[in-house]
């Protein structure tokens, strides 16, 4: 059987990769050259474990090739971006654009996968309209299903395999058409439903994420005005057998948790106050965050900023809360060395330094990402080559043991004005 991937990303390649190494054809489509390029001599663009290895071993064996143009094949699955426009509303343009781009090479019988995360009812509303219009019988003709993925970066070759997979279909014989597809690679559950069952029930696992953590991080601005140990009343609720607390951070980034809530809001508007409002929380953070670096030193001063994706151990920037950070603090004029041992020049345009460069001369390290290379740190180089070593951990991931460094994290905020005074009385 022959599958067709479009969309060479964070989902797609894997994707791809895990089905190739099933037994099926696997051609992956993409519009970046490079990413083709790369692909077909086995190597990957992106970090996630496990994932050369695969690659390498599928292509080798020619079961998966890339290419710059659709062919025909048995399944299609579409696997491209769904980002926000500045309004906030889905932009749907990637979705169109590939499904479009597979009408002249669907056949009868063919089964369409759409694995991109959409709004509810995107299916009904949009995908369905655009085969119609070219004369398919939606209904009787093709099998069209959403898929939505739900992986966690880091684990994604694992989860796409032992994950329970929800499929949508437009029809009751096209979720099964679908569904069987992913039995061919899953070892989890698959259940079969209606595909706008399938497209909330995917917004909603990742918009309860979204709640979870803006309420721990409205903890961390309560906490900090009432002198209360946020991550320690934390630890305490989560002993409740019934008590999730998430835990609080510098923002809420990736492609998931940090847009999807957006697509059930502007279906829903008036509504999904609840929802709105967490995003608010979520999205001040990066602003709680540079506030607190002015309890710590003076503008212009530098800081050696530590982690620019948006969770640790990957390379992934996608609406990382560090880069809006790294805006901030420029604008208020503070000299910054970045450093992120995962993260690639060519995924920022700004400067990346390496560990030694970034903490020279700097009076505070601001740590956003909690990457493995950041929980035990060369206090010794610290200590020689910053004055006075600061540190505001934001992720609660770094081991001090030095009494010569100050260490902030979000269970201690409501000292950094009083210890800094006494620091320089």
């Amino acid at each position: 059987m022959n599958i067709c991937v479009v969309g060479l990303g964070y989902i797609g390649l894997p994707t791809a990769a895990v089905f190739a190494r099933a037994g099926f054809n696997v051609l992956g489509v993409d519009v970046n050259e490079r990413v083709i390029n790369l692909i077909n001599k086995g190597k990957v663009h992106l970090e996630e474990v496990g994932l050369h290895k695969v690659v390498q071993e599928v292509v080798d064996a020619g079961k998966l090739r890339a290419s710059l143009k659709i062919e025909e094949a048995d399944v299609f699955i579409i696997a491209v971006p769904t980002p926000i426009y500045d309004n906030l509303n889905v932009n749907l343009q990637y979705v169109i654009s590939a499904i479009k781009s597979i009408i002249p090479y669907v056949k009868k019988g063919n089964i369409v996968i759409v694995e991109s995360t959409i709004p509810p009812k995107t299916i009904d509303d949009v995908i369905v309209p655009i085969f119609e219009a070219t004369g398919w019988n939606v209904k009787e003709d093709i099998y069209l299903a959403h898929c939505p993925e739900r992986v966690l970066p880091g684990r994604i070759l694992v989860e796409l395999v032992e994950n329970t997979r929800i499929v949508g279909g437009y029809t009751p014989l096209a979720a099964y058409k679908a569904a069987e597809i992913y039995r061919k690679i899953v070892t989890g559950e698959v259940i079969e439903t209606q595909a706008v069952t399938a497209e909330m029930s995917k917004l909603m696992e990742n918009t309860y994420r979204d709640v979870n953590i803006a309420l721990a991080n409205e903890l961390v601005k309560i906490s900090s005005q009432l002198g209360i140990n946020a991550l320690e009343v934390i630890k305490l609720a989560n002993q409740h057998p019934r008590v999730n607390i998430h835990l609080p951070g510098p923002g809420v980034g990736g492609h998931c948790l940090a847009v999807d809530p957006y697509f059930i809001i502007e279906k829903a508007q008036e509504v999904s106050p609840l929802i709105a409002n967490a995003r608010q929380i979520n999205n001040s953070m990066p602003h709680f965050v540079v506030d607190h670096i002015g309890k710590i030193i003076n503008e212009g001063a530098k800081i050696a900023l530590f982690g620019l994706a948006y969770k640790g151990n990957i390379d992934d920037v996608r609406e990382s809360p560090a880069i809006k950070i790294i805006e901030l603090l420029k604008e208020k004029g503070y000299q910054l060395g970045i450093y992120d041992p995962h993260v690639t020049q060519e995924k920022v345009t700004f400067p990346l330094v390496s560990f030694e460069e970034a903490i020279v001369g700097a009076e505070c390290i601001l740590v956003l990402t909690d990457h493995n290379e950041f929980k035990s740190l060369d206090e010794r180089s610290i200590e020689l080559n910053m004055e006075q070593p600061v540190i505001f951990d934001t992720k609660d991931c770094v081991n001090v043991i030095s009494n010569n460094i100050i260490y902030y994290n979000y269970n201690n905020l409501f000292k950094m004005k009083s210890i800094m005074k006494e620091v320089v009385v």
